[in-house]
């Protein structure tokens, strides 16, 4: 990560660097669009292919339910503009949530289909028993974040996942602030929808993400949008049939963004690689760990930490305050010392990786007394 470098980065949460070989895999495919043109495109496109069997390998899930798309609004679109909705079914959301997993949902709205926001905005927790309560039998989908961008709070998935389907609703992920750090096995927890872009966690670059839609509702979903490549015949422009592919890629409606796949795959990679070597946990336990130690050093200072103290609700997300200390200056003087946070909820929002340090933390906290 040269990043570490220069920067003590604590904004994943936001848009995250660039690891090496991404950046380089950008430099490349910048050089053969220049130099070769379209002659490398099934080059391309099969690059395409081995991320959709690397995400594969990373939920545990079938290539057939996953689609490469453009960023987390739009997969959490497909599924809602895709539901065969009914005057009067409704769908529950935590209070809190980040406009991508609201706004889609409110705009089913026109179809008579009721939204029911459960909690307060700013709650450090998602009260799982009263989200529950609000569903009902015309509950058609139940959708949260895996972990909440501006407390850090990490939804007990497994847990959530069997509540809801027991009442009969499906449920949707968005797993964008976790995907990555947390290990996901959707063989063992039989998620309905998952979408996540690539550049925040998974340190790819903006531009590139995926979604997971299970096989079995790929037949009652209707596909919305539609495109050129929605289906299975997709190169026979001259004879065109409309023939929706059966499988979850009917959702890659037109042209891929090839160098953004492309260098997300090798960020991938770097996960999938660090699991294998060291366990599925390791990469999460690291990151708490770190948060750990920042928290520690905050309460010190006189902080309020906003979101959960069990660390099994926890993230690499750490939001605080410190009394009678403006959190801009905070950033801005951060960011002088070469340190980068971001300002959200009740303050300044530092989200922690796997690659930062020691070194890093203790370059926050002397950034945050300087401000004082």
């Amino acid at each position: 990560m040269p990043v570490a470098e220069k920067w003590a980065y604590f904004d994943h949460a936001a848009v995250a660097p660039l690891p090496r070989k991404s950046a380089e895999a950008i430099a490349d495919y910048a050089d053969e669009a220049m130099r070769e043109g379209d002659t490398c495109w099934p080059q391309w496109a099969e690059e395409n292919e081995r991320l959709r069997a690397d995400f594969a390998k990373l939920l545990t899930c079938s290539p057939t339910e996953i689609a490469l798309i453009p960023n987390t609004s739009y997969g959490i679109n497909a599924v809602a503009e895709g539901i065969n909705w009914q005057p009067g079914d409704n769908i529950v959301l935590p209070a809190g949530e980040f406009p991508s997993n609201r706004f889609p949902w409110l705009n089913q709205g026109r179809h008579g289909v009721e939204v029911r926001i459960i909690g307060h905005d700013d709650a450090a927790e998602i009260d799982t028993q009263a989200l529950l309560g609000a569903i009902d039998h015309r509950t058609r989908v139940v959708a949260a974040s895996w972990v909440g961008y501006a407390t850090g709070y990490r939804l007990d998935v497994e847990r959530i996942v069997d509540e809801v389907q027991r009442r009969g609703a499906l449920f949707f992920l968005d797993a964008i602030q976790g995907l990555g750090v947390f290990p996901l096995d959707l063989s063992a927890t039989p998620i309905d929808f998952l979408a996540a872009d690539g550049h925040k966690w998974l340190l790819g670059p903006e531009g590139a993400g995926v979604l997971m839609i299970r096989e079995k509702h790929l037949v009652q979903l209707k596909c919305v949008p539609v495109g050129w490549n929605s289906v299975r015949a997709s190169h026979q422009f001259s004879h065109a049939a409309f023939d929706i592919r059966p499988t979850a890629s009917r959702y890659e409606i037109g042209s891929q963004t090839m160098v953004g796949m492309r260098s997300l795959r090798q960020s991938l990679l770097l996960f999938l690689k660090v699991r294998e070597a060291h366990g599925e946990a390791a990469i999460g336990n690291r990151v708490l760990d770190l948060a750990d130690r920042l928290i520690a050093g905050l309460t010190e200072l006189g902080a309020t930490i906003a979101g959960p103290t069990a660390r099994d609700q926890r993230s690499g997300i750490v939001t605080f305050a410190m009394p009678n200390v403006d959190a801009i200056a905070i950033r801005r003087n951060a960011a002088e010392q070469h340190v980068a946070v971001s300002c959200r909820g009740i303050g300044v929002r530092a989200s922690i990786h796997a690659y930062n340090n020691e070194s890093d933390i203790q370059r926050l906290l002397n950034a945050v007394i300087s401000v004082q």
